[in-house]
């Protein structure tokens, strides 16, 4: 038979075991979420990077037609507003040198998704792709209004690895 002071103790451990199973819970989803984050952060935005990957890729080989067409535009159907007169000056071979290009970071923006550029000799430029149709263009007047101060200082600490610093005004 058990004495008085046998069972002491014995809820303490059940609650404590209790405690570091929720715990271990709870750690176990914030760390889920932070890596779903990160993965969102690295690669949401890889369909209209590449988009401008492959834009930039035609103004190095000087496919310009090539490009124009990324743009949305084709000879058939050429753009009223930007002809390809306007887009050689804009791209051609004056404008942006062939040259070392990366895209540096994509950040969505209503419809469509913010790609910023570093066109070497030519600066840094931002293009905007339209997600429906993956059409390059100009990005609008405005910024994007959403600040997340998270995601800027993960985007600011990427353009540093990548020996730049984040360019907040628009640049055509």
């Amino acid at each position: 038979m058990g004495g008085y002071l046998d069972q002491y103790g014995a809820g303490d451990e059940r609650r404590s075991r209790r405690i570091k199973l929720v715990l271990s819970g709870v750690l176990a989803a914030v760390a889920i979420f932070l890596i779903a984050w990160l993965a969102d952060f690295l690669f949401i935005y890889s369909p209209a990077e590449r988009t401008t990957r492959a834009f930039l890729d035609d103004l190095q080989s000087r496919q310009y037609q090539q490009a124009y067409v990324l743009w949305g535009c084709t000879p058939a159907q050429p753009c009223s507003a930007y002809s390809m007169q306007d887009f050689l000056r804009d791209w051609g071979p004056d404008a942006a040198p062939p040259g070392n290009f990366q895209v540096l970071n994509g950040e969505a923006c209503g419809s469509g998704t913010i790609v910023d550029v570093d066109m070497g000799k030519a600066g840094d430029k931002r293009l905007w792709v339209e997600r429906s149709s993956m059409t390059l263009g100009f990005p609008p007047e405005s910024e994007c209004t959403h600040r997340n101060h998270i995601y800027d200082f993960l985007r600011d600490l990427k353009y540093r690895i990548h020996g730049h610093t984040y360019v907040h005004e628009q640049q055509p």
